[in-house]
């Protein structure tokens, strides 16, 4: 009996090479990049150590990718946050993304993270459905806000 496509992924941390896969799955989710600019978002990531980047290869392809990074705030014990998942158009549904979330999840409690959240646009219904069934609860809307810093 043959491996179903579910058993031939396996998950590993992002390397440089993986930039240009990597951008082009960020032009599915919407954030359209160049594998230069991935590269250099992951060399500023690492030095920074602002987290892990995870990815999902299946027959030597990236279809996947998490970025999970810790928090430490006054209010609150450390936790995790994602940073950002994408799955490859026609992958999703097969497993890809838990693998990713459960990369993550354990990334957070090596360091010490009490807990893991996600942020998630109001119109990505679909995201919002795949992190419910994975045991995260809804937890508030609120707005985001952001300045451009003249450099």
């Amino acid at each position: 009996m043959g491996k179903d496509r579910q058993d031939m992924i396996a998950i590993r941390t992002m390397h440089a090479t993986d930039a240009s896969a990597v951008a082009d799955l960020n032009g599915q989710l919407g954030y359209p990049a160049s594998a230069a600019d991935v590269e250099r978002r992951l060399t500023e990531i690492a030095r920074a150590r602002a987290g892990e980047v995870f990815v999902a290869e299946n027959d030597g392809q990236v279809i996947g990718w998490i970025h999970v990074y810790d928090t430490h705030l006054l209010e609150q014990d450390a936790t995790a946050e994602i940073g950002g998942l994408v799955v490859a158009d026609g992958r999703r549904g097969s497993g890809v993304g838990r693998g990713l979330v459960s990369a993550a999840e354990q990334w957070a409690a090596e360091h010490g993270c009490q807990a893991v959240r996600v942020r998630s646009q109001t119109m990505r219904e679909a995201a919002h459905g795949f992190y419910q069934h994975l045991g995260y609860a809804y937890l508030k809307t609120q707005k985001n806000f952001q300045k451009p810093l003249d450099r």
